[in-house]
């Protein structure tokens, strides 16, 4: 009665967690779909690493109701192939069959053959032809639940519109309200009561309410086996009682190294990889992979199987070339419950999961992405896996922490962050190249990563005339310029600024101490576009980033060929001071 109103908890798509009962936001068509292969994944990691001979602790189906746009989406596809791969055999899918949509007759765009489509996928399709046939229905469920060893597809034969006289199988009715006169001719043909407007029959509710007592004998069904599982496996309880609270074990990061000062240094997808696992043998719930790039983005766990049929216990998730569908499985994963799910990529290929990592965002999930050949400095590959706008693009989503490590103690607090963080998803944006670690016994510490921005160096004297301000990579290129430009008498401050999202979250007294507001002579540095520097350089200052897509030449050459050196930052701050 309260559809799509403000405040309402029935929007117009299922909101996660807006409303109880619905287990993810599904708007975008295709999402939702491979949302579900996400929980059939956690179902089986959780079933084969806590399940014993006498205890199903973790034992239950996944079920979506799929659609015709759902299927033409390719992350669809994506997913649909992977599911069948992994012989997901406890997913079920009814396919919505109803061959509408919006423009019309799905015979416009849609006339692959759907069923032998999921055959080919490895899926067990069922097809039935009457929507309305519940005992048939019914029979394919229980069919698909004996299927052990494939995820299962029932394509439903519906009418959209059921039982309107003027709009059964009509496009109108996909995108369009009935409208009062249609909704009043459908329930007389359907044999329905007219008043009241919205008629809920005291059988159906009953029927419904039965669900309430039959939930909660359910519930305490499973939680006095849980109690028995934990007397006869006390450890594997308590596991997985942490897990599902989201809570860590002791010390889970004493392993993480500290990092000694090196001029050469590393890149900061190794140390990241290093972090990985130096802590994925304390949190056990950690799990992940890459779009099939492991070996560039430093994803692997190692001394873990992959998860596959027959070692669904493994960790390292292997998604294929599959950057839509890893973003949204990672999704499911993370709403499931118990699992700390990560994926990577390049940062170029965010473009291509964007749309499950703002819904990450927008349902707060804890979901961590490693997108590692993050500038101009992946060197060669040329422009097309060159980012320019994909950092400024991933700041633009709300909700969504990014994290741009100068160094390889600054990667390590990244991770810290990203692991504890409990509001949304964090991205780690990672180095190709190496850049050297720094001198933590000369810099402050790199705990100041957690505070999003602080003093990486000071000015000589009581008061700077210019702050320098870098992330990643570059803050090296503010670090050199500082020492140039104090060399000339100009007192220079040097801020690193690893997370937007993390600054911006701190008092504006802390804010302040960091940005002084009378110091206006600021010049920020990224190897990116300069799009949202503004608010941090304010209208004194200048931005020295990158306008343009990349070029294909060696690491060195591009930086100094794009102006990304300390000689152009010395160059702009004389201009500035007028010196």
């Amino acid at each position: 009665m309260n559809f799509r109103q403000w405040g309402s908890r029935t929007p117009g798509h299922p909101e996660y967690p807006l409303t109880p009962g619905v287990e993810t936001t599904t708007g975008p068509l295709g999402q939702g779909f491979a949302n579900g292969v996400g929980l059939a994944i956690a179902e089986r990691f959780l079933a084969t690493r806590f399940n014993r001979k006498d205890f199903n602790i973790v034992d239950h189906y996944t079920y979506g109701i799929v659609s015709d746009g759902d299927l033409m989406e390719g992350i669809s596809h994506e997913a649909a192939s992977l599911a069948g791969h992994l012989k997901l055999g406890k997913l079920i899918y009814l396919y919505d069959d109803n061959r509408i949509s919006i423009e019309g007759s799905t015979d416009l765009t849609f006339t692959e053959d759907r069923a032998a489509r999921f055959e080919a996928y490895g899926w067990h399709v069922q097809t039935l032809e009457d929507g309305n046939d519940l005992r048939a229905i019914e029979e394919a469920i229980i069919a698909a639940q004996k299927e052990n060893n494939r995820p299962s597809l029932i394509a439903v034969r519906t009418h959209i519109g059921y039982g309107s006289p003027n709009k059964q199988d009509a496009p109108s009715a996909h995108g369009e309200p009935l409208g009062p006169e249609e909704v009043r001719l459908a329930k007389e043909n359907l044999g329905w009561p007219l008043d009241p407007p919205f008629f809920v029959p005291d059988e159906a509710l009953r029927h419904f309410r039965q669900a309430l007592e039959r939930g909660k004998a359910l519930e305490e069904q499973w939680r006095a086996e849980f109690q028995s599982y934990a007397e006869a496996c006390p450890d594997s309880a308590r596991e997985l009682d942490l897990w599902l609270k989201g809570e860590f074990p002791e010390q889970w990061d004493r392993d993480v190294p500290f990092f000694p000062a090196d001029s050469k240094g590393t890149a900061t997808r190794v140390t990241s990889g290093n972090v990985l696992n130096a802590v994925a043998p304390h949190v056990g719930n950690l799990l992940g992979g890459s779009a099939d790039l492991a070996p560039s983005n430093k994803t692997e766990i190692k001394g873990e199987p992959d998860f596959q049929p027959g070692t669904y216990h493994g960790r390292n998730l292997r998604f294929g070339v599959r950057e839509h569908a890893m973003g949204a499985i990672l999704n499911g994963i993370a709403l499931h419950g118990g699992l700390r799910p990560y994926g990577g990529t390049f940062l170029v290929f965010s473009d291509y999961m964007r749309p499950a990592i703002r819904l990450a965002a927008l349902m707060g999930l804890h979901v961590i992405y490693i997108f590692t050949h993050d500038s101009i400095g992946l060197g060669e590959d040329g422009p097309t896996h060159q980012p320019i706008e994909q950092l400024a693009a991933l700041r633009a989503i709300p909700n969504l922490t990014v994290i741009r490590p100068a160094d390889a103690n600054e990667t390590a607090e990244a991770w810290r962050i990203a692991l504890t963080s409990d509001n949304g998803p964090v991205a780690l944006v990672l180095t190709r190249q190496a850049v050297p670690v720094l001198d933590r016994s000369t810099f402050p510490s790199a705990q100041g990563l957690a505070s999003g921005a602080y003093i990486l160096k000071e000015a000589e004297g009581e008061k700077p005339d210019l702050i320098l301000i870098g992330t990643g990579s570059e803050v090296q290129i503010a670090l050199e310029a500082s020492e140039r430009l104090e060399a000339k008498g100009i007192k220079t401050r040097v801020v690193s600024m690893p997370s937007w999202e993390l600054f911006e979250s701190q008092p504006e007294e802390y804010r302040s101490k960091i940005l002084p507001p009378e110091v206006k002579t600021r010049i920020a540095i990224e190897a990116g576009s300069p799009q949202g520097w503004a608010r941090y350089v304010g209208s004194g200052g200048e931005v020295i980033g990158i306008n343009r897509f990349g070029a294909s030449a060696p690491s060195k050459t591009l930086f100094e060929k794009f102006g990304l050196t300390p000689d152009r930052v010395v160059e702009k701050a004389l201009a500035l001071l007028g010196r």
